[in-house]
């Protein structure tokens, strides 16, 4: 009785192909899209920041584009911070209070779906220089004042004015004004009000609706020359890996 010999080749050749397919099938996956960081440095008496808040970031909320935001508020902005703890603001005591009950509001409700409208509020106050009315953000907010209230007079609004001024004055390069805006850690400096373009040319996901106007064109085309290409390293290191496991 003959016994058939296989060649090593043809032994190899299927296999081969089958981890070209493999890789293949990861190169062109689609890869989960994560949100894009959006860090704001403000302060709440400071008219351009207010304007910013109300104008221009309450346009995410309304547009759909809030969904793929990662929205980090820090209100501290210009303030400065003393030896002994204390802490100064540009704008006077009201700001600094103002800034330890929005930052409380941030830490009790931390997502932005949640204590951005209370933000909006007081900023909307802060522009028509009502912002002594600040309280009745909670009613028309609909959130809890006891808790803020709580947050703000056992001192610990300060100590979270404390941990935003140290992330403030971290900034590399060194914030210039207010508002100071990063997206995904890269300053936008004066073309901060056009965020939007930056966050459409950030996000590796399908693009919202809200991406798809005349100024924000610049982020598909970025996007399209990226094409989703996966990291070639990790790619040779998954080939070398298979190959090793396989012979």
């Amino acid at each position: 009785m003959a016994c058939c010999s296989c060649s090593s080749s043809s032994r190899i050749l299927p296999r081969i192909l089958v981890l070209s397919l493999v890789l293949l099938s990861l190169a062109t996956a689609p890869c989960a899209a994560g949100r894009v960081t959006v860090s704001v440095y403000y302060e709440t008496l400071c008219p351009f920041c207010s304007g910013f808040v109300v104008n221009d970031i309450a346009r995410i909320f309304r547009d759909g584009l809030s969904p793929v935001v990662d929205l980090r508020l820090v209100p501290f902005g210009n303030g400065r911070v003393s030896p002994d703890g204390s802490i100064t603001c540009q704008h006077g005591e009201e700001e600094c209070q103002l800034n330890a009950i929005e930052a409380c509001v941030i830490r009790l409700w931390p997502d932005a779906e949640q204590h951005f409208p209370f933000i909006n509020c007081i900023e909307h106050l802060a522009l028509t220089q009502k912002w002594n009315a600040w309280q009745s953000c909670f009613q028309e907010t609909g959130l809890a004042s006891q808790p803020v209230m709580d947050c703000y007079n056992s001192g610990y609004g300060t100590q979270l004015q404390l941990q935003y001024a140290a992330e403030t004055n971290a900034l590399q390069p060194p914030h210039q004004f207010v508002p100071w805006v990063t997206v995904n850690g890269r300053p936008l400096g004066d073309d901060y009000t056009n965020f939007e373009a930056y966050i459409c040319r950030a996000y590796d996901g399908e693009l919202p609706e809200a991406c798809r106007g005349k100024h924000l064109a610049i982020a598909q085309q970025t996007r399209a020359s990226r094409g989703g290409k996966r990291n070639p390293h990790k790619l040779a290191v998954l080939l070398a890996f298979c190959i090793a496991v396989w012979f």
